[in-house]
């Protein structure tokens, strides 16, 4: 009898520990590798083949780490997450669909998308979509060749934030829809741009809807179709130590809310395109002639 006891014990904590794997298998830190296998724990000697794999098996506010180059396909993220390549080719390759698609259901969930080579070839809808909400950093990355946008910032959580550093957007849009990035929330939400270049999209950058507050600085727009920095209504851009050259208008605030400091607009087909607020704060620099209205620097 106590023999069966122990036996039915033991059948019933193994039972448990079957259940619990999948939650206790999560970890903090995972590899993707060129040559891995999403069969694999993500461990750094058995890393997966593709973030996709790689995801499920990292907890919350954990991070994918890159071990070698390759090419690691599209992925959802939906849950705080650091994707990170260091050094190496992570590629983002896609063809018909979005890249990445970040659905956070928190304004305060935290996703790093950093050193990833995203590529559409042409026909991929969107580098990276920002759909529910979420605060989102892209760092030293290469987006191009979508059809839609680079970065699609849509969120509707209030204060949702995007944050773009060192990276280059180039060769987005088709005919004369879609662009380098969209911030157009429905609510409440804030962008900022440091050292982007924004090259060959149909339409650089711009702002609209809800009440999307971007700032813009250090920052190149040149050779976008449509305009390089743009707000239309709803939307209110700040632009400053930056360039915009050799695009169709290179400031457009025709019905947003644009205001500039230390910006040079150069070989545009028209510098600044009038009819909604286009304020200057600081010295500015342009071949032609610009009309806006001058503002004091915000106290800090």
């Amino acid at each position: 009898m106590k023999r069966n006891l122990v036996f039915a014990t033991l059948a019933v904590a193994a039972t448990l520990l079957a259940a619990a794997a999948p939650v206790n298998a999560q970890a903090t830190r995972t590899w993707v590798s060129g040559v891995g296998d999403d069969a694999n724990p993500c461990s750094r000697t058995a890393p997966c083949k593709t973030f996709a794999g790689a995801i499920s098996k990292t907890a919350t506010g954990g991070e994918i780490n890159v071990l070698d180059p390759g090419g690691f396909g599209g992925v959802t993220i939906t849950k705080a997450i650091t994707i990170s390549s260091e050094g190496f080719e992570a590629g983002v390759l896609v063809s018909g669909t979005n890249a990445i698609i970040v659905n956070v259901p928190n304004a305060t969930d935290v996703v790093v998308l950093r050193g990833l080579d995203i590529e559409g070839l042409g026909t991929g809808l969107n580098g990276i979509t920002v759909l529910t909400g979420g605060t989102v950093f892209v760092e030293k990355c290469t987006i191009n060749r979508f059809t839609n946008f680079g970065i699609n910032f849509t969120p509707t959580v209030t204060g949702s934030k995007l944050h773009v550093v060192d990276t280059i957007i180039r060769n987005n849009g088709s005919g004369v829809n879609g662009g380098g990035i969209l911030v157009s929330p429905s609510l409440v939400a804030k962008g900022s741009l440091d050292n982007v270049r924004l090259e060959n999209n149909v339409l650089g950058i711009r702002t609209q809807g809800g009440t999307s507050n971007t700032s813009i600085t250090n920052s190149v727009a040149t050779n976008n179709a449509a305009a390089g920095f743009a707000s239309a209504t709803g939307g209110t851009l700040t632009v400053e130590h930056s360039i915009s050259s050799h695009n169709g208008t290179g400031i457009g605030c025709a019905s947003g809310t644009v205001r500039i400091g230390n910006v040079t607009l150069a070989d545009n087909g028209t510098n600044l395109s009038t009819g909604g607020t286009c304020q200057s704060f600081h010295n500015n620099d342009a071949d032609t002639a610009i009309t806006v209205t001058l503002i004091a620097p915000t106290p800090q």
